[in-house]
């Protein structure tokens, strides 16, 4: 046991554990039988096509649904019986709800402040979080990503050991993406765990330590971004069309293509190799655009979600 900010802490290893999840409504199975951890100082991305039974986990994790069978836990406690010791150890951004409209994101935030012992400073979330031009905007007249990060704020205000954020860039332009990504590794750096769901792929990439992807209530991949990228290869974007038959002739080893100027070279990306290509390339005059040494997190998980939907 331990103590911290006035909360007796229990000591577990993980800040997360989803053990054998099960959640029916009725006779539909929303999540079934998943199980995966989370430790402090990390990140993971749940990800998976609508209807897959994330928001439903994200839903369990915070004891606002009961698992039909299997267990939840975070950190050590029971979601629904400790509800108040995990609320103040936790910061949530779910995709309902939000804040009473004639309120400001510096009134809601000073209000919040009043819930925890001790609070960050309203002024370091608005600055963190690029809201200073916002701050004393009714939440009506506030744009959607001005209003996702005051939600992120909100989730951030009582110092959580652990976030969980339901689509926490959804609606926010790239500069707000930005302050969101970067908040989220510093906070990973304090040794905070955070478990995000997301559609979109380049953020998790960009932030997540792991990755499990669901579709239809079950956990069909998981693992690190290195792990599910497969096999070494070459991803190649050039200027002009591609013929694969030509290149792959050319560099004596398998091609796939997956658009007219993308291909696929499905070999391990050596110096040797490289430097072939583009020799061939400058012999077509052609002229390279991009060039990735393994496949993109979002080619992996189409990949994954299409072979589950034709049952392979």
């Amino acid at each position: 046991m331990a103590a911290e900010n006035g909360l007796t802490w229990i000591t577990v290893s993980n800040a997360v554990d989803i053990s054998n999840v099960s959640v029916s409504f009725g006779s539909v199975e929303a999540v079934r039988d998943v199980s995966f951890s989370l430790q402090y100082g990390e990140v993971l991305a749940l990800l998976g096509p609508n209807g897959a039974g994330k928001t439903t986990l994200v839903d369990t994790l915070l004891g606002f649904r009961t698992p039909t069978t299997g267990s939840v836990r975070i950190h050590g406690l029971d979601p629904i019986r400790d509800h108040h010791e995990m609320t103040l150890r936790t910061g949530a951004l779910l995709q309902r709800g939000g804040v009473w409209f004639p309120m400001t994101p510096r009134q809601v935030l000073a209000l919040t402040a009043t819930y925890y012992e001790f609070p960050r400073s309203v002024d370091e979330l608005i600055d963190l979080l690029a809201l200073a031009n916002a701050q004393n905007t009714p939440w009506r007249r506030l744009s959607g990503g001005e209003q996702q990060r005051t939600l992120l704020a909100l989730a951030l205000i009582g110092r959580p050991k652990a976030l969980v954020l339901d689509e926490p860039t959804t609606a926010v332009d790239p500069e707000g993406r930005a302050a969101i990504t970067n908040l989220l590794e510093v906070e990973r750096s304090r040794g905070v765990a955070i478990l995000l769901t997301t559609h979109e792929l380049d953020v998790a990439e960009k932030v997540a330590s792991r990755i499990v992807i669901v579709h239809q209530g079950s956990v069909v991949a998981a693992g690190t971004l290195e792990e599910l990228s497969g096999e070494p290869e070459i991803v190649v974007e050039t200027s002009s069309p591609l013929d694969e038959a030509e290149v792959a002739a050319a560099l004596q080893c398998s091609v796939r293509s997956d658009g007219p100027r993308v291909i696929r070279i499905l070999a391990a990306p050596t110096p040797a190799l490289q430097s072939a290509l583009l020799g061939y390339l400058e012999t077509k005059g052609n002229s390279l655009v991009s060039m990735r040494t393994r496949a993109s997190l979002e080619q992996r998980y189409l990949e994954i979600i299409d072979l589950e939907r034709s049952g392979q």
